[in-house]
């Protein structure tokens, strides 16, 4: 892909000179580790090819503690075989608390409101109320018997409590995992029961949509299905009676007691003036919080695959991998601070969840938000960035589309002038997304739409604050990332779609699969294409400027005479018009060797496929794509079954299509919709595919 048009963002030269990366580079000058001009793709070439230096640099820079030196930066040199900084011992948590200001604001908890018709209500936890909380939910599960390598799972929504959770499961060198009460206890026990948890920490229940979900009785039923669990405790999301069943604890206080922890309970408490409401009265952490420091390939967190080839697979991040690509992340990538807010639409089930929690060792404020993006209107979640004054919101590509087809004015409506950047994840942002948000956000904010995922817990390529933005594009690879694109032989490249592969190892990849005691389950998954190469299972194109287009997993990769393309292309132009609300289109191989591309369509509330709309459809796509992009056909349908993280099942569906069995193809409690993926098999029964 020729790299043509111009430019919907670009930084201002002040604005490139205080950028933390721009800092980083002229401190890699000065400091004698490298001659660079300033130029991104000179710093990240540099950051490829001299890959132990980089990381030893950012080490450095930084400030990273070890309890024990380490021996070397990087012991190995084929993936996955390699280890990283070999003996060296860290905290997570002992870097995120260092050096704040306990009066200062470090998270924002917020939720809907109780109050029809009301915007979220919100507390405040400064720095010294979380390192107390943590400290004294730390000392609760260390007398529970919590030891290093202890699986500490959570059942919760994006709450203060699970921060704190997680962080004090993190101090005592416990492995995290959790993920959101949305998901059945059957569902929930088939990723965490897979760890054999100790304990279990979860809400009695949250608020979406307006309307109140008590899942006391899941907890319970979840409970019931970890039976290696030592004890559960319980925080009062939602004030509901306690659960008094053997084995069930409250969440510490001051008193040693259970208690809600500074929710306003009057009605008219809905708006409240920032601070206004503390987030507890008593000092939790009386007892001080003391990190331990353990091995830098030691777990902090295992995150789950989606689930969409099976049984979910565990994947284990360590803990040193974590702190050392987040720091990066955090304030080279995203030019996080002190003086900034971040807020990212997301649930603990998503890796985006963690991604936030860490914007914490950049010393940023965090926004943490349970409800509904759209409750009591899609202006939700831009009255929160104003009231909060957010400078990086994160969201997803559904989430822009439904404001733009909602007819929400963000920049006219709310006070934005805080906000600088405008994240995106979860699937491609379509160009004329980032059309939108200039024109409807500002166009002074920096649309930073990023591809990583929850195997490397970070972005793979993204924006930068010193990089031009071109509509539809990522800017950049990110440092330390030795990102290409492949063709079928391993040959690289550039300007047409090839499949995403990363060469060179990076810190945060995963230290193993859960179960997985031979690596096998590992190694079949990244690297079973091109040996000793990471194949993430992407289509990229990188343009002859350096910049990325993702075109949709390269598994869902439309094949159509030899030509590859990207679901991404129709979706971009389909779910634009106004009759339509989503799409999924998949490519099915037939065992004549045909192929039969269908488009299914779930249309919006007053319009019918007919005729008139069918044509329009492909008339847009021919147009807005390519005639090669035109469907075989077009079919109205229900619902489109995506992850419980929002990414649509083109595999599973096109499997189904092929006379698969929706129960082997896909883990149903990891479908946000069921009966949906069960339409397409229903489908598949009455007009087999020929």
């Amino acid at each position: 892909m020729s790299a043509g048009g111009e430019p919907i963002w670009a930084p201002a030269p002040d604005d490139v000179t205080a950028a933390h990366v721009s800092r980083f580079a002229r401190w890699l000058t000065e400091d004698g580790r490298a001659q660079l001009t300033g130029d991104y793709l000179e710093l990240w070439r540099w950051s490829t090819e001299r890959l132990e230096e980089f990381w030893s640099a950012v080490w450095d820079y930084f400030g990273v503690r070890s309890a024990t030196p380490h021996a070397r930066v990087l012991s190995g040199s084929v993936m996955p075989d390699v280890e990283w900084f070999t003996g060296a011992q860290v905290s997570y948590v002992e870097h995120l608390f260092r050096g704040r200001d306990p009066e200062r604001v470090a998270l924002i908890d917020a939720r809907e409101s109780a109050q029809p018709g009301a915007g979220p209500v919100s507390r405040h936890l400064t720095w010294g109320m979380l390192r107390q909380q943590v400290g004294g939910l730390a000392a609760m599960l260390r007398e529970l018997g919590v030891r290093p390598g202890d699986r500490v799972a959570g059942y919760v929504p994006n709450t203060a409590e699970a921060v704190i959770a997680f962080l004090a499961a993190a101090s005592l060198g416990a492995i995290w995992s959790g993920c959101g009460q949305d998901y059945s206890p059957a569902a929930a026990a088939e990723r965490l029961g897979q760890l054999e948890p100790v304990v279990l920490i979860a809400a009695d229940g949250y608020r979406y949509g307006g309307r109140e979900f008590d899942r006391r009785g899941a907890v319970t039923e979840l409970a019931a299905l970890l039976p290696s669990l030592r004890a559960t405790i319980v925080f009062p999301r939602l004030g509901l009676p306690a659960d008094t069943a053997a084995g069930r604890l409250g969440w510490p206080t001051s008193a040693g007691t259970a208690g809600i922890l500074g929710w306003p309970t009057s009605a008219g408490s809905a708006g409240l003036v920032p601070g206004a409401v503390p987030f507890g009265s008593g000092s939790a952490g009386s007892v001080e919080l003391a990190p331990v420091a353990v091995p830098f390939s030691h777990p902090i967190w295992i995150l789950f695959s989606s689930g969409t080839t099976g049984r979910p697979k565990g994947i284990v991040h360590s803990t040193g991998g974590v702190l050392l690509e987040h720091l990066k992340a955090m304030s080279l990538s995203l030019d996080l601070g002190e003086r900034d807010t971040f807020f990212w639409y997301t649930s603990p089930s998503w890796m985006v969840w963690n991604y936030l929690v860490s914007a914490l060792l950049a010393g940023a404020r965090i926004v943490c938000y349970d409800g509904s993006p759209s409750h009591p209107s899609w202006d939700t979640v831009w009255a929160l960035a104003a009231e909060h004054r957010v400078t990086l919101l994160g969201t997803s590509p559904a989430h822009l589309r439904a404001c733009a087809q909602a007819g929400v004015e963000p920049a006219r409506d709310h006070d934005l002038s805080a906000l600088r950047s405008l994240g995106s994840s979860g699937s491609a942002l379509p160009a004329d997304a980032y059309l939108w948000a200039a024109d409807h956000v500002g166009r002074r904010v920096r649309v930073n739409s990023t591809s990583g995922g929850t195997d490397v817990v970070s972005a793979f390529a993204g924006g930068s604050p010193i990089v031009p933005v071109w509509p539809g594009e990522l800017s950049a690879p990110s440092l330390g990332v030795a990102l290409d694109s492949w063709d079928p032989a391993g040959r690289p490249v550039r300007g047409i779609v090839g499949e995403l592969v990363v060469t060179k190892p990076m810190p945060s990849m995963p230290v193993a699969f859960w179960n997985d005691p031979d690596g096998s389950r590992y190694r079949e998954a990244y690297f079973s294409t091109y040996p000793g190469v990471w194949r993430h299972g992407d289509w990229i194109t990188i343009t002859d400027r350096g910049s990325v287009v993702v075109h949709g997993r390269s598994d869902a990769t439309l094949n159509r005479g030899g030509v590859r393309m990207g679901s991404s292309d129709i979706y971009h132009v389909v779910e634009q018009l106004d009759e339509i609300a989503e799409a999924l289109v998949v490519g099915v191989e037939q065992p004549e060797g045909e192929y039969w591309m269908p488009l299914f369509v779930v249309l919006n509330p007053g319009h019918d496929l007919d005729d008139a709309l069918t044509g329009k459809i492909r008339r847009a796509i021919r147009e807005g794509a390519s005639p090669r992009h035109v469907p075989d056909e077009i079919i109205a349908v229900p619902a489109i079954p995506h992850t419980r993280t929002g990414k649509k099942l083109e595999i599973p569906v096109k499997r189904i299509l092929q006379g698969g069995d929706p129960d082997q193809v896909m883990e149903a409690g990891a479908v946000d919709n069921p009966d949906a993926l069960r339409w397409f098999a229903a489908y598949q029964i009455r007009t087999p595919i020929r």
